[in-house]
């Protein structure tokens, strides 16, 4: 099966590239999959219900979130009722919401997804690494294909969540920080990584920002209003190929073939 994880979509750019472009990739790439990081879609910050629904609606499977996924208000009812939609599972019992779903994939192949959230440099919430294992756990022997988002801010933790699942699921991949790293392979024991997918929208600002702004406010340190930037729009995902067929994981589950980084751009 083919698995399009696409990163970071950010504010009208991004979720106009997705609607532009998504379907004929799909198409093209005989995509099975479609999951992508929607957290920044509404103006750069959060997303809304009907945000949410619109992405859902271009062909997206899963969303999922990150330490941006409550910045609007409205999203805290809409949460529970869209189960396609996470966030960090590692947040505290009782915060709305799931952090992973289960699903079955147009060619049947029964799927899961899991988001956790980093904890170096972002927020002081429970371990992404044990509510890993305790995820893991709780899924059905039936379920051939799990990819994790994991939101976090640096290299290390990402890279150590990586090496640390490593035979368990089918696909890490990192998300949060909007540059796109050129670290993708496929580890010993069958988990496809890169430490960052990158960003879907415009890159001719400051990781998705009006770049005047950002420049301003590193030179002056007061507060300022961060608009969305424009210019230069990019898709930017991984394609993750996995071995449904041949030789499984130590955990049974299917292997990862081949991971490859792809970019669109807006003609």
């Amino acid at each position: 099966m083919r698995i399009l994880f696409i990163g970071d979509i950010v504010g009208s750019p991004g979720r106009q590239i997705v609607s532009d472009r998504l379907a004929d990739v799909v198409s093209q790439r005989q995509i099975g999959l479609v999951i992508a990081n929607g957290e920044n879609a509404a103006s750069g910050f959060g997303i809304t219900p009907r945000l949410a629904d619109e992405l859902l609606g271009m062909g997206i499977d899963v969303l999922t979130g990150g330490n941006h996924s409550w910045d609007r208000k409205e999203i805290l009812e809409y949460m529970p009722h869209q189960p396609r939609l996470l966030r960090p599972g590692n947040f505290p019992e009782g915060t709305p919401g799931f952090g992973s779903f289960i699903g079955t994939a147009k060619n049947g192949v029964k799927y899961a997804v899991l988001n956790l959230q980093g904890r170096v440099f972002l927020a002081p919430i429970d371990d992404p690494f044990r509510k890993a294992d305790a995820e893991l756990a709780k899924l059905p022997a039936d379920v051939d294909v799990i990819l994790v988002d994991l939101h976090a801010e640096t290299t290390s933790e990402k890279v150590a969540m990586g090496w640390y699942l490593d035979g368990r699921v089918t696909a890490v991949v990192g998300t949060h920080t909007h540059v796109t790293t050129a670290d993708e392979h496929v580890l010993p024991q069958g988990t496809a990584y890169i430490t960052d997918v990158g960003m879907t929208g415009p890159h001719g600002g400051v990781i998705g920002m009006d770049r005047e702004a950002i420049i301003k406010r590193f030179l002056d340190g007061l507060p300022a209003r961060f608009e969305v930037a424009s210019g230069d729009v990019q898709m930017n995902c991984v394609l993750i190929e996995t071995d449904d067929g041949g030789e499984r994981n130590a955990a049974g589950r299917h292997r990862a073939r081949s991971i490859e980084r792809l970019r669109f751009r807006i003609d």
